[in-house]
């Protein structure tokens, strides 16, 4: 009997990834403490939120125990921003003595999404369906890919017929460029339930892209951080999504080379949700109040409609920054509507789905009823 596959992520762990906290957390201090004396030029982005508070307090300790020179901190602000991360970065600077530089984008969100259109469900889903706006190519060649005894055949002669549409194809068949059937990984459209049936009968009438996280956080983190050795970031496998999924300078961390000869190091990237509560309690770090007051779980992007939470957190800001929430609206809304209607969309398919299985199994019995 074969066992139950498990990524690289999880398999080429590192040792102190099963620690109990205290220890993980020496152990990353540990880390921390080698890879400052080896690339002392180094820059760590800093958003406001939980993870962020938990690795610079982590690296401000480490730098003390251990007499490191200072950390370049940047603070990336989108263009939408809640006061009290705002605040939050200007306390936490206070804290530690130290200074958390503000960087801009040069195109903000507004001007982004506006330009490429809104996010929707993932960042996955968000490119995959963005080429598939761009490119017009018909959700029915999933079902000639279905249909075709030859699947690789039917690839090959797709691929002549959309050149140039290799991942959009790839996206809306559910398969991989040789032709070979993958609906369950993350890369392909029903990798969420029901969304290519879901788009064929309720099309987006509005442009979809997650170019608003490039534009408004990734190119300007390149910029800011090209001329340093070493980048620091709070990424967390508990995350999960993009984050949790093997890629060339990502596997079993924290500490890699990129193709540039720049160095990344993700010191938290096998600290889970308890290891956090616990560093929480045990050094008394106090969040933003968009944690301690609003009651949110995660910040990142304000209303970003790839969060499933978005209207719901957007609710519980709503009391003391009515006019970030009316923002985030202006800004999202098409896509926060139109996920409610996938999310019902889902929900009466699924019904449908077990309402059938339920007869089914009912008119069984009673056949072994009859035959009995």
């Amino acid at each position: 009997m074969k066992g139950e596959y498990k990524s690289r992520v999880y398999t080429d762990r590192p040792a102190y990834a099963d620690f109990d906290a205290p220890a993980k957390f020496q152990a990353i201090q540990s880390i921390i403490a080698k890879r400052l004396k080896e690339h002392p030029k180094a820059i760590c982005s800093y958003s406001g939120g939980s993870d962020s508070d938990i690795l610079i307090d982590l690296i401000e300790r480490t730098r003390t125990a251990f007499y490191l020179p200072p950390v370049k901190y940047v603070f990336f602000n989108t263009g939408l921003e809640m006061q009290a991360i705002k605040d939050h970065v200007k306390a936490t600077a206070k804290k530690y003595g130290i200074e958390i530089k503000k960087e801009k984008p040069k195109i903000n969100i507004v001007n982004a999404t506006r330009k490429y259109g809104v996010p929707f469900v993932s960042k996955i889903m968000s490119a995959g369906l963005s080429e598939w706006q761009k490119k017009g190519i018909p959700l029915s060649i999933a079902k000639e890919y279905e249909q075709a005894e030859d699947k690789s055949a039917k690839r090959r002669e797709l691929k002549e017929r959309y050149p140039k549409s290799e991942s959009v194809i790839n996206f809306l068949c559910c398969c991989n460029s040789a032709g070979e059937s993958r609906p369950n990984i993350q890369l392909v459209i029903n990798s969420s339930k029901y969304m290519r049936d879901f788009i064929a009968e309720y099309p987006p009438d509005f442009q979809i892209s997650a170019k608003c996280c490039d534009y408004c956080k990734k190119q300007v983190a390149h910029r800011v951080q090209k001329d340093y050795d070493m980048i620091i970031t709070g990424e967390r496998r508990d995350e999960g999504g993009m984050r949790s999924v093997p890629r060339k300078d990502n596997t079993s961390l924290c500490f890699t080379e990129t193709a540039d000869g720049q160095y990344r190091l993700r010191p938290l990237y096998y600290v889970s949700d308890s290891d956090k509560a616990w560093y929480k309690e045990h050094y008394s770090i106090r969040y933003s109040d968009a944690y301690e007051v609003y009651g949110l779980t995660r910040t990142g992007c304000c209303g970003c409609p790839i969060s499933y939470k978005a209207i719901e957190d957007l609710e519980k800001i709503r009391p003391y920054e009515p006019n970030v929430v009316k923002a985030a609206w202006n800004i999202f809304g098409k896509s926060y509507e139109y996920r409610k209607k996938y999310n019902e969309y889902k929900r009466l398919r699924m019904n449908a789905e077990r309402a059938k299985k339920q007869a089914h199994e009912n008119q069984m019995s009673l056949f072994d009823f009859l035959e009995g």
